[in-house]
C-alpha cells in the first residue's frame, strides 16, 4: 500500500480515480466520509492503494454529509463525502440541504453511471445534477477526462469563498476508469467567481456615524462571523467592549460571543432571552453581523424592530435587503468588516452619547434581573433544563475542551439556553434546515477531527432514532462520543406546539414503543446509562464523561415541560409566552410597548 497518491508524470498516466484523490489531497483533504456502491468503486480502489487520505465508513448518506458538516464547523475546513449514484446520491440530499442553510462548507462527489447511459434510466442513474442544483450552491457534471481536475479544484473553491455553502461534483464511471493528465490547482484569481470580502469605505462610515449617535444600541452577531475564522470572533468581541453595547447571538452564531462577558445577553428570536429580544424591539440602531434575518429570530416582520436604524454586513449581498429592508448595507466577509469598522470607530471624533448608554444597560439589566430562564427542581423528577445546566457545570470542572452537538427539538433549545460557549466553533446544531438525526453523525466527525476532545451529542429519545445506526460508526472507529438522551417519551416541541396552540390535542406525537437506549448501547459495543432520579442525574454525568469509549446517557426527564420563554409563530418580539418560574404566565404588550409580565 502506498503512503503517498501516484504523482503524474507522462500523459494519461492517471485514472480519474487517482486525478480526484490528487485533486483532494491538493485542496488539503485528510478524510472523506462515504458510503460506497458500483459507480465509485475505481475511487474506493484508488482510496485502498493510498494512506494519504482517511476514509469513514457511515451507514447512511445523509449521516455522511451531517458528519462532514460537523468536521468542517468545528474546525473551518472544508467537509468531504463521497456516495455513490442513485439512492446514494438521493439519500445525501437532506445533508447538502441543511449545509446550504446553514452556509456549511462541504463538497460531495456522487458517482454516476457511464456518460453514454445518462438519460437511459440505467441501474442507479439519477438526475443528480437535476435533483440537487436547488438543494447546493453550485454543482457539477464532468463529462470530459480534461476537465476533471478543474472541475474538483473549482468546487472546493467555491465551497469555501464567500457564503460558503455545499457543492456537488457529479463523477460518471467511465470518467473515473479513464486515463488523463492532473491539472494543478489554478494560482490565479477565479475566472469567475469573485465575491467582494473587504467592505466599501462609504457604508462603514455610514454604520460609524450610526452606531457613535445610538443611543440604544444592540449588536446582532450569527454564523457568519464563525464562518469568517477564529480572529472575526475576536475583533466581534474587541468591538463590542470598545463600545460597550449589549450583544445577542442567533442560534448558529452561539459562541461567537463569550456567554460569561456581562455585555452577552443572550440568543434571539423564538426561545431566546427575555432581554435579548426586548433590547431587539426597542433599539434605536441595530448592527447586523453575519446573520440573515431568519424568521424564528424576526418574528413578525412588520413589528421586527420597528423603531431602529439597521445597519447589515453579510458576505452575500443576495442576503441584504432580502427579509428586512436595513438603511447601511455592508457587503463584504465578516472579519474585513469588524476589521474596517474598528479602524473607522478609532479614527473617527465623535463621542457615544454615554449617559443615553448607560441609561439603555440599566433597562437591559431590569429585564436581566427577571431571569427569564428560571426553572424549579424539586423532587425526583428531573427537569431537562436542570440536565443540561448540570452537564455544562459538569463538563466546565473538567477542563476538557467540549463539543457540543445537538439533535432538534426540546432538546436542542434547551442547550442553547443553559449550555455556555466561550468560543466559536464547539456548538454544532442544525439551524435552518432543523434536521432530526443532525447530532449523532455531526459529533462523529467533530470527534474525527478532535480526537482528544470531549464530544457530546445533546438529543432527544426521537431525534436520535433518525439516525441511530451511525453509533456502528462510532463502534467502528473507536470515537468516544458521549450521547446525552433527554427523554420525555414525546416528540417534544410537536407536543409544546399542540398543547399550547392546538387545543392539547396530541395527535400523533407520543413515542409508544420506545428502545431500552442501555441495551441498544450495549449491542452497538457501547456504555449504556440511565439516570431516572434527579439524585442519581450528577453521578451518570461523571461516569459517562470519565468512560473512555461511547456512551448513550438515558436521562428520564420531565414529560411535560415546556420551552420557554416563546414567542409564538406570527408573534412580535414583546410577546412572548413565559413559564410558571419566568416571571408568571402570557406576557401582554402595555401601550408603552413594553412586556407586561
Amino acid at each position: 500500500m502506498s503512503a503517498t497518491l501516484p504523482a503524474p508524470t507522462d500523459q494519461g498516466t492517471l485514472t480519474g480515480a487517482e486525478i480526484v484523490l490528487r485533486a483532494l489531497k491538493d485542496q488539503g483533504v485528510e478524510v472523506i466520509f462515504g458510503y460506497p456502491g458500483g459507480a465509485v468503486l475505481p475511487i474506493y480502489d484508488a482510496l485502498f492503494q493510498q494512506n494519504a487520505i482517511r476514509h469513514i465508513l457511515v451507514r447512511h448518506e445523509q449521516a455522511a454529509v451531517h458528519a462532514a458538516e460537523g468536521y468542517a464547523r468545528s474546525t473551518g475546513k472544508v467537509g468531504c463525502v463521497l456516495v455513490t449514484s442513485g439512492p446514494g446520491a438521493t439519500n445525501a440530499v437532506t445533508g447538502l440541504v441543511d449545509a446550504l442553510l446553514d452556509s456549511i462548507p462541504v463538497v460531495c462527489l456522487t458517482g454516476q453511471v457511464p456518460t453514454h447511459l445518462i438519460g437511459n434510466d440505467a441501474f442507479q442513474e439519477a438526475d443528480t445534477t437535476g435533483i440537487t442544483r436547488p438543494a447546493t450552491k453550485h454543482n457539477y457534471l464532468v463529462k470530459k477526462i480534461g476537465e476533471l481536475a478543474r472541475t474538483v479544484h473549482d468546487a472546493f473553491y467555491v465551497a469555501r469563498s464567500g457564503r460558503p455553502g455545499p457543492v456537488v461534483v457529479d463523477l460518471p464511471k467511465d470518467i473515473l476508469l479513464a486515463k488523463g493528465t492532473y491539472e494543478e490547482a489554478p494560482k490565479e484569481e477565479h475566472r469567475s467567481y469573485r465575491p467582494q470580502t473587504r467592505p466599501d469605505a462609504d457604508p462603514i462610515r455610514k454604520a460609524v456615524a450610526l452606531l457613535k449617535g445610538a443611543k440604544r444600541p444592540v449588536v446582532y452577531a450569527g454564523g457568519g462571523v464563525i464562518n469568517a475564522g477564529p480572529e472575526a470572533s475576536e475583533l466581534l468581541a474587541k468591538f463590542v467592549r470598545m463600545a460597550n453595547m449589549p450583544c445577542t447571538n442567533t442560534l448558529m452564531g452561539l459562541g461567537v460571543f463569550p456567554a460569561s462577558d456581562p455585555r452577552f445577553i443572550g440568543m434571539l428570536g423564538m426561545h431566546g432571552t427575555v432581554e435579548a429580544n426586548l433590547a431587539m424591539h426597542g433599539c434605536d440602531v441595530m448592527f447586523n453581523i453575519g446573520a440573515r434575518f431568519d424568521d424564528r429570530v424576526t418574528g413578525r416582520l412588520n413589528a421586527f424592530s420597528p423603531n431602529s436604524k439597521k445597519i447589515h454586513a453579510d458576505i452575500d449581498p443576495s442576503n441584504i435587503n432580502k427579509n428586512v429592508k436595513v438603511d447601511v448595507p455592508v457587503v463584504g466577509d465578516a472579519g474585513e468588516v469588524l476589521r474596517a469598522l474598528i479602524e473607522a470607530w478609532e479614527a473617527d471624533r465623535a463621542e457615544q452619547d454615554r449617559e443615553a448608554l448607560a441609561g439603555w444597560w440599566r433597562e437591559i439589566d431590569g429585564w436581566r434581573a427577571r431571569d427569564c430562564l428560571r426553572y424549579e427542581q424539586s423532587g425526583s423528577i428531573i427537569k431537562p433544563q436542570h440536565a443540561v445546566k448540570r452537564l455544562y457545570e459538569i463538563t466546565r470542572e473538567s477542563g476538557r475542551d467540549t463539543f457540543i452537538s445537538t439533535e432538534v427539538g426540546q432538546h436542542q433549545m434547551w442547550a442553547a439556553q443553559y449550555f455556555g460557549f466561550e468560543k466559536p466553533n464547539r456548538w454544532m446544531t442544525s439551524g435552518g434546515l432543523g434536521t432530526m438525526g443532525y447530532g449523532l453523525p455531526a459529533a462523529a466527525g467533530v470527534q474525527i477531527a478532535h480526537p482528544d476532545a470531549l464530544v457530546i451529542d445533546i438529543a432527544g429519545e426521537a431525534s436520535i432514532l433518525m439516525n441511530i445506526q451511525e453509533m456502528g460508526t462510532l463502534a467502528q472507529y473507536r470515537l468516544p462520543v458521549k450521547v446525552f438522551i433527554l427523554n420525555n417519551e414525546y416528540m417534544g416541541m410537536v407536543r409544546q406546539w399542540q398543547e399550547l396552540l392546538h387545543g392539547s390535542r396530541y395527535s400523533e406525537s407520543y413515542s409508544a414503543a420506545l428502545p431500552d437506549f442501555v441495551k441498544l448501547a450495549e449491542s452497538f459495543h457501547a456504555r449504556g446509562l440511565r439516570a431516572t432520579d434527579a439524585s442519581h442525574l450528577d453521578e451518570v454525568i461523571r461516569e459517562m464523561i470519565a468512560h473512555p469509549g461511547p456512551v448513550i446517557a438515558d436521562i428520564c426527564v420531565d414529560q411535560k415541560e415546556n420551552v420557554f420563554p416563546m414567542i409564538p409563530s406570527g408573534a412580535a418580539h414583546n410577546e412572548m409566552i413565559l413559564g410558571a418560574g419566568q416571571a408568571g404566565g402570557v406576557a401582554g404588550v402595555t401601550d408603552e410597548g413594553k412586556v407586561l409580565v
